[in-house]
This record gives C-alpha cells, structure tokens and sequence, in this order.
C-alpha cells in the first residue's frame, strides 16, 4: 500500500508498516514542515492514502473541495503509547485493500467510512 503520513503519526507506526512492507512517506522526515494542503496535494499527485490524526483534512476535502480522491483515513485513537497506536494502525489499515476515493475515520470500537466528495475548481 502507498501510504503518506503526517507528521502526527507515530515513528513506531511507520517502522511497522515499513517492514510489512508498505510504501510509506512519513511527513515529519519526508515533508518537514508542510502544511496540510502540501500533504493533501502530494499524496494525489504520487497517489497516496493519507494518514494523519488530524481533523483537517476532511474539511480540507468536504468544505473546501480540495482534491482527495488518493483517500483519507483519520484516526481519532485514545491509546496508551506509540506502540499501541503502531499495532492498532497496522491492523485497521491492513482491514482493506483499497482506500481511494473514501474518508475513513477509525475510532475505538467503531469505523465510519464516506465517500469522498469530487474536488471543486478553486
């Protein structure tokens, strides 16, 4: 899987999807100090799922209409420490074979999938 994380992804979930052999740029060392739309636009360009902690980029792609049809999958996990979130992640992302064109949000105990709304002319 093409993945890029931002910056607010733990290393200890990198290093795990990694070495189950996903392709993954990790924002903090890859995109050091990008904003979200950079992020947004970079994972389209390369075709990349984003994965990030961070609420911003639904309304990114819902309010704004930027483009985020590589998809989004959102992460709102309350876990005792990095490795926990690494094992977790891992196993949410690897549920599914294809993200694109859909905004996930993985919460304990429940999954909330919608489809991504087409990107509107700026």
């Amino acid at each position: 899987m093409r993945l890029l994380a931002n910056e607010n992804i733990p290393r200890p979930a990198i290093d795990a999807l990694r070495a189950r052999g996903h392709d993954v740029v990790w924002a903090r060392t890859d995109l050091p100090g990008s904003d979200d739309e950079t992020i947004l636009r970079v994972a389209q360009q390369e075709e990349r799922v984003v994965v990030t902690q961070d609420k911003d980029f639904g309304e990114l792609a819902f309010h704004y209409g930027l483009p985020a049809s590589c998809g989004v999958v959102l992460f709102r996990l309350q876990l005792p420490g990095p490795e926990a979130a690494a094992k977790r992640m891992c196993a949410a992302l690897e549920e599914r074979d294809e993200w694109t064109g859909l905004f996930v949000v993985i919460e304990e105990g429940r999954t909330r999938t919608r489809p991504l709304p087409p990107a509107r002319v700026r």
